[in-house]
């Protein structure tokens, strides 16, 4: 039987009860396994005190952070119902989330909450639903609906100790851990363009996706990892928060922005066992770093030879990027895109221990993965444990068709919204991925294209460039446009409306100048554009009139 989310942590917390759990990479906070478990249980004490009910939404949006990871187990120990919002959403955009969710509580971050929090933002009006709000930082309550004499966590410490009169012990740790089906997590992965899809996740998705973990990349107690995608992504919250926990890892949370300097400096202290980025990452360091050196006419000719210098030179290199990634790496994963063909040649000839997979948040969020040893080149790991997959095409392995999958990682469906639900499930109940590929003998996925248009941020966050487009194409001077990707940035490529409202006493470039701004004031900081290009002619359409993308690069 398939061994429940929560069974991982009562088996972890008791037995690794002195030993680090949870890190600010900055210093300000450190959990211990029982510190930890402590916080979850005087933070359930909490929601008792507030009267939050069991399956009660509470939503967390901030940075991530030690707290952030306290906050988000203690409410899935409660009973509740999780609502994780990425923080880098407009603050009109989490109040509608909030609201779509009809969460009751809000886990909010000083960067959202200095938005949130002014006087701009009517919260009783804006979010009539929306009982209370905590601060992250420090657990301290920064707004309630109704009077109480509660203003932070350590007004239960009294009730606490008196539940607790030996100290919270590891045997006090007992989780439920038998609804498999129970909703545990709504997870927003996009919200600002008509109705919103919160991707509803059971326990049963949860713990599918940690066993898959286990199994293809085992790890032990004492073993550290950095932890930098969005924690509200569920490539992150998967890969680099719950998986690494349960299986007694110790995390290291960067509180903030993750620059090329920061995530050096973390790799060299922290040695991270494991790492899990987006290709970029990847594929700037070998281009910047590796190419200039092995891509010399000397290196080519001895890279491939099979004695003596051919061998030294690989392990050099491969010796070169452990280092970089902190010494002690086992496995490096790569998810939400193929890698560059050519980083991909070159980190398999090193014997690098890298592997690619793939997934979606409707999954929870891995479809596919493998062992480091058992990675096919151009695939995306296979189909994982528990879960089916279908190629919707005459010959799997050889006709290009929709990945359709079935299983236990797939989601209950959307939250309050059948329609989506419908059209992402065929008729006999098989998931649409909206990803075109292959399968081969040993259900290796082999993705082909996208049947969808979504870009995959640097930090891991999804883009859907329609939904930029749509706010672009209302703007003066704008006839139509669409969103490209270009060495990690967003373009716009527009073609100008000469016959709309266009200001003559400005050129068109001075007009997208100022529409460029106007547009990343609407955007969050992940999807920004970094610059308008201009188009002399109309983009080429299909019979339908849709622009055919795959001409524009």
């Amino acid at each position: 039987m398939l061994k429940h989310f929560f069974t991982y942590y009562n088996e972890i917390f008791p037995a690794h009860w002195t030993e680090d759990a949870l890190t600010d990479f900055d210093g300000s906070v450190n959990y211990t396994f029982g510190g930890l478990a402590q916080e979850m249980a005087r933070l359930g004490l909490l929601y008792e005190k507030l009267g939050i009910q069991k399956g009660d939404k509470i939503a967390i949006a901030g940075r991530n952070s030690a707290h952030w990871g306290a906050a988000y187990l203690s409410i899935a120990a409660y009973g509740g119902v999780i609502v994780s919002i990425l923080q880098d959403f407009k603050v009109t955009d989490i109040i509608g989330l909030l609201n779509h969710s009809e969460s009751k509580v809000l886990f909010v971050g000083q960067y959202v909450w200095k938005t949130l929090g002014s006087e701009v933002y009517n919260i009783a009006q804006l979010a009539p639903q929306l009982e209370y709000i905590i601060l992250l930082n420090d657990f301290t309550l920064l707004y309630s609906r109704n009077a109480t004499s509660l203003h932070s966590l350590s007004d239960v410490d009294d009730e606490f100790a008196r539940r607790y009169p030996n100290g919270f012990q590891p045997s006090d740790v007992h989780y439920r851990d038998d609804n498999y089906d129970d909703l545990m997590l709504i997870n927003y992965t996009s919200g600002s363009m008509g109705a919103p899809k919160g991707v509803m996740l059971n326990y049963r998705s949860l713990s599918g996706n940690l066993y898959s973990g286990h199994v293809h990349l085992p790890n032990q107690p004492g073993w550290k990892l950095v932890s930098m995608l969005p924690l509200a992504h569920m490539f992150g919250q998967l890969a680099e928060f719950l998986f690494p926990l349960s299986g007694g890892c110790h995390i290291y949370f960067l509180s903030k922005t993750p620059t090329p300097t920061l995530l050096l400096k973390a790799f060299e202290q922290v040695h991270p066992y494991m790492i899990v980025t987006v290709p970029l990452v990847i594929e700037k360091i070998c281009k910047k770093s590796v190419f200039p050196i092995t891509n010399k006419a000397v290196f080519r000719r001895l890279w491939h030879a099979p004695f003596g210098i051919g061998p030294l030179i690989r392990k050099q290199v491969k010796n070169k990027l452990l280092k970089a990634f902190g010494g002690e790496l086992k496995y490096f994963i790569v998810g939400g895109a193929a890698v560059n063909p050519d980083v991909e040649q070159l980190l398999l000839d090193i014997h690098f221990p890298f592997c690619v997979g793939y997934g979606m948040t409707e999954c929870g969020p891995l479809i596919g993965g493998c062992l480091i040893k058992d990675f096919v080149a151009r695939s995306a790991g296979h189909i994982l444990p528990y879960n089916e997959i279908r190629i919707d095409s005459a010959d799997p392995y050889n006709e290009v068709g929709e990945i359709l999958v079935k299983g236990d990682h797939v989601m209950m469906g959307y939250y309050k919204n059948e329609q989506a639900t419908r059209e992402a499930f065929t008729e006999d109940g098989w998931l649409r991925t909206g990803d075109l590929g292959l399968i081969d003998k040993n259900k290796n996925i082999f993705i082909k294209g996208r049947n969808k248009n979504m870009i995959l941020g640097s930090s891991g966050q999804n883009i859907y460039p329609e939904e930029i487009e749509d706010k672009l194409n209302n703007m003066d001077g704008v006839a139509e446009s669409i969103v490209v990707e270009r060495e990690g940035k967003l373009v716009a490529l527009v073609f100008p409306d000469s016959k709309g409202e266009l200001n003559f006493n400005k050129s068109i470039r001075e007009l997208m100048t100022e529409n460029l701004q106007r547009l990343n004031d609407l955007l969050p900081r992940y999807s920004q554009i970094s610059h308008i290009e201009l188009r002399d002619e109309e983009f080429e359409k299909t019979p339908k009139k849709s622009i055919k993308r795959f001409l524009y690069k």
